[in-house]
């Protein structure tokens, strides 16, 4: 038997599944279509994988969950993966098969899932959600009515912030400025010369003679971005920058200057989830963390915040991206 999850219910897999008209066969090719549609990798997906998911013998990982809540359009609460967190509501996300004429179900996803965005300290949550909407809806009708804009998108390793920078990316058409691709091929050989290990995140000489670099890197194409006026998302983890109030401002006054606002962003999680992401995308940079990682939950502050105002989204038990996940499938079912 697989180990016992707090509010696991299994059966809701199979309720779902049933209710939907779908055998295990059915609902196995699904899953690898929607994950091949999302590039998630969901393993064998076959009949005994499913049916070992619903009757409880085998709890299923990241990737696996986030397709079965694209599968049956729910939430991990609503299929039984596990409780609800406070204020998330869970009943009124009970939505039937799609029909075959579209409905505005993709507007009401893309809503609810901006609605994990939330004031961290002093900033305006609500207007700056209908802000994103308006840029993903005008990119259908022509032009924006605001400034340019630099979203800043951070948390620790596993919090989810690439895949939601990606989501706000998708809705209104910002160009992506990630990090780890963007200064790996750099970064990677630096390091293999300054004789460390070219996946070493942890040691003084990527903290002293690396990061500094990488990040400097990183915000020169931001900066290029801003000197054009174009809006950009940002990600990567941004820990020391954004909980540095000096380095904030000079970057907000230095955006200001050409016309361009700062909104940061603080992907929130749990450290269980954050577990499950990082060992879910087996990448070499997070082997030391994941082989140590009781030693590296001791270098982290789950409670640090930005020290500017900021939004939050609470990606505890991956609500956000579960949601995010879904207007993307919706907002892709309306383009087709």
């Amino acid at each position: 038997m697989g180990r016992k999850r707090a509010g696991w219910r299994p059966d809701r897999l199979r309720e779902h599944r049933e209710a939907h008209g779908l055998t295990l066969e059915e609902a196995g090719e699904r899953l690898r279509l929607l994950a091949e549609e999302s590039g998630l990798e969901v393993p064998a997906a076959n009949p005994q994988t499913l049916s070992m998911h619903e009757t409880g013998e085998s709890y299923p990982g990241p990737p696996y969950r986030r397709v079965y809540c694209l599968l049956y359009r729910a939430t991990e609460p609503s299929l039984g993966f596990r409780p609800a967190l406070p204020g998330e509501e869970t009943a009124q996300f009970e939505v039937t098969p799609l029909p075959e004429q579209p409905n505005g179900s993709h507007v009401i996803a893309v809503e609810r899932a901006l609605t994990r965005i939330a004031d961290g300290g002093g900033f305006d949550s609500y207007s700056w959600q209908q802000r994103v909407m308006e840029a993903w809806k005008r990119r259908r009708t022509g032009g924006d009515p605001h400034k340019p804009c630099v979203v800043l998108v951070g948390g620790f390793a596993g919090s989810g912030k690439t895949e939601f920078a990606r989501f706000l990316t998708q809705l209104t058409g910002w160009p992506l400025v990630d990090k780890d691709p963007l200064t790996r091929p750099l970064v990677e050989p630096l390091l293999t010369a300054l004789g460390a290990q070219p996946h070493d995140r942890h040691t003084e000489i990527y903290r002293e003679k690396v990061r500094p670099a990488e990040y400097a890197a990183l915000m020169q194409v931001v900066y290029s971005n801003v000197a054009c006026g174009i809006s950009s998302v940002v990600t990567a983890p941004f820990i020391a920058e954004l909980t540095n109030k000096e380095w904030m401002q000079r970057l907000i006054n230095k955006c200001a200057a050409q016309g361009v606002d700062v909104a940061p962003i603080w992907l929130r999680c749990d450290v269980e989830s954050m577990h499950e992401y990082v060992s879910a995308r087996g990448a070499a940079r997070d082997t030391w963390k994941l082989e140590r990682w009781n030693d590296y939950l001791k270098t982290i502050d789950l409670d640090l915040r930005p020290a500017v105002p900021h939004l939050v989204v609470d990606n505890r038990l991956g609500s956000a991206i579960s949601l995010a996940d879904q207007a993307r499938q919706a907002i892709r079912a309306m383009s087709r």
